[in-house]
């Protein structure tokens, strides 16, 4: 089994190398650690993963590999999952049923209605239209149905419709190293070039030292700066929620622009940007960067590009407070607007299929803040971007 997981973490790309793989047998021998799943995965992390941008792909080889080895050594009778039981909980409409469930109607009736119902509500309840609950038609709870709501304790989105999300949410951060398997992601970010020699002299003139040389006599070696694109590229990555099935296209950008361009930096944001964003998705309430900050660190002559599906109540776009996680005190928009008075030459790019934007209210307001300038996330739409932000300087 051992030697299945070593041979399954070089498959992930993980380097797992002969000498590691004997150390953790070493260290199972000499029995640092209980017999116990958890104790063994901290141990096998600690041995194998040297980066700590390679922790979610253990993560996943690690369930590959092992997954029902700690359920294997219990005994007796098991308890039916709890998925299971939530999901015979959930409430599915039809959606002549759902055009009937009318919404609050605004922001503030919306947060006053719940704040009264913290206080009344005494117990749990399943089904309704009014109470703090699971699978009905009030506007607060989980597994149920309401055009506009707070949802409280249900794992993922399932209509997209809440304004708010009493939840902690764990978001993953996107995988750089991945291999595309098609360079045409490369090719369409390659018209966003504009090479220059910059920096130290690293490389050999050729050229210039025969040309020297020759003219002088004796051997003179000229050295110059290595050749590379001088383009400044500032990616904001929408990350979370609706975004999940999206990350595979996602990461296939991100890799290409790691590679692409030298002078890149990257950020994360949920739905829409706002005063903080992230680095490290594992990290982000402890460790965020005050976008004001931002505005401030980096020059106009960087090139801005947002990526995001703009899939979100409009609250968080238009309003104070709207944010789905926490309280901002300056709507979504003010912020967008400062970033691209900043960075005039910006873009949005939306890996949501172009006929299905009308659909979505909040994908218009942020094309509008966009000036227009928002791009669907396929090839042509890449080209596009690629165009726009050469244009505008």
């Amino acid at each position: 089994m051992f030697l299945d997981f070593l041979d399954a973490l070089r498959a992930a790309r993980i380097p797992a190398s002969l000498k590691e793989h004997l150390m953790l047998l070493e260290a199972l021998n000499a029995r640092i650690i209980d017999r116990d799943v958890e104790q063994f995965y901290y141990l096998a992390r600690a041995v194998y993963v040297k980066d700590e941008t390679l922790l979610d792909r253990f993560d996943q080889v690690f369930g590959q590999v092992f997954r029902g080895l700690e359920s294997t050594l219990e005994t007796g009778a098991r308890e039916l999952p709890e998925e299971w039981l939530r999901k015979l909980a959930e409430l599915h409409l039809t959606p002549e049923e759902m055009e009937k469930v009318q919404g609050l109607g605004s922001w503030e009736e919306i947060m006053e209605t719940l704040k009264k119902r913290l206080e009344e509500q005494q117990g749990r309840h399943q089904g309704g239209n009014k109470w703090i609950g699971t699978g009905g038609t009030s506007p607060f709870g989980a597994y149920g149905y309401n055009p506009e709501g707070v949802r409280i304790g249900q794992d993922g989105n399932r209509h997209n419709r809440a304004i708010k999300v009493w939840d902690k949410r764990e978001f993953r951060n996107l995988d750089s190293s991945l291999e595309l398997g098609t360079r045409n992601i490369k090719v369409a970010l390659r018209r966003l070039r504009r090479f220059a020699r910059e920096g130290a002299r690293t490389e050999l003139d050729l050229d210039a030292t025969i040309d020297t040389t020759a003219r002088q006599g004796w051997l003179d070696i000229v050295m110059r700066a290595e050749r590379h694109n001088a383009v400044k590229l500032l990616l904001f990555l929408d990350v979370g929620g609706s975004m999940d099935p999206h990350i595979k296209l996602c990461e296939e950008l991100f890799s290409a622009a790691r590679s692409e361009f030298k002078n890149l930096e990257y950020y994360y944001f949920h739905n829409c940007p706002y005063e903080a964003v992230w680095k490290d998705n594992r990290r982000r309430w402890g460790e965020r960067t005050p976008t004001m900050e931002l505005l401030h660190r980096y020059p106009h002559d960087y090139k801005l590009v947002f990526v995001g599906d703009a899939s979100m109540s409009p609250y968080e776009i238009a309003r104070p407070g709207g944010s789905v996680e926490h309280y901002n005190e300056e709507a979504g928009e003010v912020w967008l607007q400062r970033m691209t008075d900043v960075w005039r030459s910006s873009v949005w790019l939306n890996p949501v299929p172009e006929q299905h934007w009308h659909y979505t209210p909040s994908i218009g307001m942020i094309r509008d803040k966009m000036e227009g300038r928002m791009y669907p996330l396929t090839l042509d739409g890449l080209d596009e971007a690629m165009r726009s932000l050469t244009r505008i300087q």
